[in-house]
């Protein structure tokens, strides 16, 4: 498909809209959207299909792009990294830090001309932590932002309404907390903190963020082109967005490509503009000018499952752990990810006194590193303790292109050097592997996870007992205890003494061998050398297109 194409098929989603965002238009009075494509189209691949464009429930890396492309919360990330102001013009923090207030801009409207207001803000954030929502970033406002009242809101023991927010009138948001959080700034820019048109989902209902026609934007560019599962996904700029002076791109097109190769051919006959490489294609390619790999702040492990009989014993866990030689999985994978060897990925999180928590080299040489002499010692413990010598075991992994190949050398590294071990690998579909784990139906798989915000917890909460993502099933008093005493608790705002109790509950995980870190993913890009001012960051939104030109 050309690039005429992909802007004649944009500009016919536009024409035929109709439903939810049809209706309301019809009610409103603010400015409407320019239904045409004006300026240059992007086009970038994806390697999977979206789960969702509903910004309280969305749970990927890549739904996060494409409901930031269209959605602007109270602030966003500037290009440079920092937290910069959105539909928020101006803030203010109470002395006791428990007190937001947010100052929202006059003149931003959702794509069927409702201004958008505090009441927004409001209606989204109970929406999210509501458990009829079934979000599972709930925990985001509760454990992390520390929202009053949402663990109670969370737990079914009060109603969403009673959310510490209110709108003190169209243009004043406010927020209470339960006690102050030192990052509360950096979550506002995470979908799950999104505001959102009441009368519009509850209009849409199931449907809502199904469909153009059932999705409002409020920022850059606006959905022209999506279904649930397509391998085809297109915006047109918001000519009615407060900064669409500042947005240079007519529009973007997105294409799922399973296929490493197949994105090549296609960046390579000009049809794609931006794609991510892995494997042959990345040994090909990685001496072009257009060449640009990224380090991202996601962390690829292997998460064990505790109800399992088997992975429920600690020596056979660590035994896997040793018998992995990182840097071979990172060599065969060839995309320029990393060898992982602790829980918190490094580049993404720093101290006060600007320390990665998670320096370069090898973290926790002692507990997660390539020792076949440990791995065979603990194997034979395990097979005591266990009385038996031989095991049949399931990998699960998504079904992408690079977690197969890392899925492939875990097996065979461990079958090789642990006699009585065969492994058979069950490749998905990422929301099926997620579905899969939450429901607690595997052995152990390839799991992973990006920071949401520039914070080690980020991380360290998933492994809290009731905490969604703690999909092993992982149960430790102790850990719960000091993640309680980093969050509500008496350390959430001693600094020093939180980073080094964060310190601990790390070296927990790894001495639990809750999860085997294997390795930090780095994007292998290839990005045409017209095409100028993507901004790349490891935590929340990977990808931003507002500074982009073509």
């Amino acid at each position: 498909m050309t690039h005429r194409v992909f802007c004649l098929a944009a500009l016919l989603c536009v024409f035929t809209l109709s439903g939810c965002a049809e209706m309301n238009s019809k009610q409103s009075s603010g400015p409407l959207p320019e239904k045409k494509v004006s300026g240059p189209v992007l086009n970038v691949s994806l390697d999977t299909a979206i789960d969702t464009l509903d910004q309280q429930t969305a749970v990927f890396a890549t739904s996060f792009e494409l409901i930031g492309n269209m959605i602007d919360g109270l602030m966003q990330m500037a290009d440079d990294g920092s937290v910069k102001n959105a539909v928020c013009k101006e803030m203010t923090v109470s002395k006791d830090g428990l007190h937001y207030t947010f100052k929202l801009r006059d003149d931003v409207y959702w794509s069927n001309g409702d201004k958008v207001t505090a009441h927004d803000f409001v209606y989204g954030w109970q929406r999210a932590i509501d458990p009829a929502t079934g979000s599972e970033y709930a925990f985001m406002i509760s454990d992390i932002a520390q929202v009053k009242n949402a663990t109670a809101i969370q737990a079914g023991q009060m109603d969403p309404n009673q959310l510490g927010v209110r709108a003190r009138d169209d243009y004043t948001f406010e927020v209470e907390l339960q006690v102050p959080v030192s990052y509360f700034e950096q979550l506002l820019y995470f979908c799950t903190f999104y505001p959102a048109n009441k009368a519009f989902v509850e209009k849409c209902g199931d449907k809502y963020a199904t469909s153009p026609e059932t999705c409002l934007s409020n920022g850059a560019f606006i959905l022209t082109e999506y279904k649930p599962g397509a391998t085809s996904i297109s915006y047109i700029k918001n000519t009615a967005y407060y900064d669409a002076s500042k947005i240079k791109l007519g529009g973007i097109h997105y294409e799922v490509l399973s296929s490493s190769e197949e994105a090549l051919k296609k960046y390579q006959s000009g049809q794609l503009d931006f794609v991510e490489l892995s494997g042959d294609a990345v040994v090909k390619m990685e001496n072009s000018p257009e060449f640009r790999p990224v380090d991202s702040g996601f962390l690829y492990y292997i998460t064990f499952n505790f109800d399992d009989p088997v992975f429920a014993n600690k020596n056979l866990r660590r035994a896997f752990s040793y018998a992995v030689d990182r840097e071979r999985v990172a060599r065969e994978m060839a995309d320029g990810s990393a060898a992982a060897y602790a829980a918190i990925p490094r580049g993404f999180a720093f101290s006060q006194d600007g320390k990665d928590f998670t320096p370069a080299g090898v973290v926790y040489p002692d507990l997660c590193s390539y020792n076949p002499q440990l791995a065979r010692q603990y194997y034979n413990e395990a097979l005591k303790e266990l009385g038996r010598r031989t095991f049949n075991l399931e990998l699960l992994t998504a079904d992408g292109e690079t977690q197969v190949i890392a899925s492939r050398s875990i097996k065979n590294q461990i079958e090789a050097l642990l006699p009585g071990i065969n492994i058979s690998i069950k490749a998905v579909p990422k929301t099926e592997r997620r579905k899969l784990m939450s429901a607690g139906k595997f052995q152990f798989g390839l799991n992973n996870w990006g920071p949401d915000y520039a914070d080690p917890m980020t991380y360290l909460a998933m492994w809290v007992t009731g905490n969604d993502n703690n999909q092993g099933n992982y149960f430790n008093p102790t850990y719960n205890a000091i993640i309680a005493s980093c969050t509500d608790g008496d350390l959430c705002t001693k600094i020093p003494e939180r980073w080094a109790a964060m310190k601990t509950a790390e070296r927990i995980i790894m001495e639990d061998a809750v999860i085997m870190p294997v390795y930090q993913k780095c994007n292998a890009n290839l990005i045409k050398s017209n095409v100028k001012g993507v901004a790349f960051h490891a935590v929340a939104i990977n990808r931003i297109y507002k500074n982009t030109t073509k």
